[in-house]
């Protein structure tokens, strides 16, 4: 897929050879940002909602492919009970608001992560946004809901056992592709860029097999106050690294 035109991006200075493809986010920090506040935690992931809204957007414009953001993580359901269900309501009333500009802005929704736990009345707001957008051919827009990386690697294996099992797969053939195409994520592109906010320096159990050799920036701001500047210089920065996948530079 061919760049967008850098004579009107904000990023003239990024050559679109250095621009990632897939750009993988952790989105940290709405509860502290809200505690900083004196603000009630929810109010901090109503805020960051407008977070995921420009820099959803700004991806679009800059052309990148695909655009995954952790939303809710598998751990996610010890928080209490009342914090859940206002996570559940945000992430419903984003796929409804949401939908008139992501079909604008010829955006593709997909969704990564177990649908056990999840309302039905998301589930059903998110499958609609979902296959309203499958002919969408700008950025792909995943969403991890519900979603832990080493679930997603128990789940592929499940399947391949499954399929080893029935004889339609031989042991002997099982490698490094057959795992990728039983993840949730089979078909899309490996991330090039990994962003983590409010300076935590872990993974949290994201995208475990698939960002083996991601570029990881991290910042020290919370989620609600990331914005198209901080993409732009975690993008910036992404283009200097020396990306050897495990060779050496000429």
């Amino acid at each position: 897929m061919p760049g967008p035109s850098h004579t009107t991006s904000e990023l003239p200075d990024v050559p679109w050879e250095k621009m990632p493809r897939h750009i993988a986010v952790i989105m940290d920090g709405n509860g502290r940002w809200a505690r900083q506040q004196g603000l009630p935690r929810i109010e901090g992931h109503r805020r960051g909602v407008a977070s995921v809204r420009r820099t959803t957007e700004e991806c679009a414009r800059l052309g990148i492919e695909q655009l995954t953001l952790y939303c809710l993580s598998s751990e996610n359901w010890k928080r209490p009970p009342a914090e859940l269900e206002f996570l559940m309501h945000l992430l419903q009333q984003y796929m409804i608001e949401e939908r008139s500009t992501i079909m604008r802005q010829n955006i593709g929704v997909a969704m990564i992560g177990r649908r056990e736990g999840i309302p039905e009345e998301a589930l059903r707001e998110i499958d609609k946004t979902v296959s309203m957008s499958a002919e969408n051919t700008g950025l792909r827009l995943c969403l991890a809901i519900n979603y832990g990386g080493r679930a997603e690697l128990a789940d592929a294996v499940r399947r391949i056992a499954s399929e080893v099992q029935s004889g339609r797969l031989d042991p002997a053939d099982v490698d490094e592709q057959t795992i990728d195409s039983h993840l949730y994520t089979a078909g899309m592109p490996e991330p090039d860029l990994l962003i983590r906010t409010a300076g935590e320096m872990r993974i949290s159990n994201f995208l475990l097999w698939q960002i083996s050799y991601a570029e990881i920036w991290v910042t020290d701001l919370c989620w609600p106050e990331f914005d198209e500047a901080q993409l732009h210089v975690a993008i910036r920065n992404f283009a200097t690294r020396d990306r050897r996948f495990g060779g050496l530079t000429e």
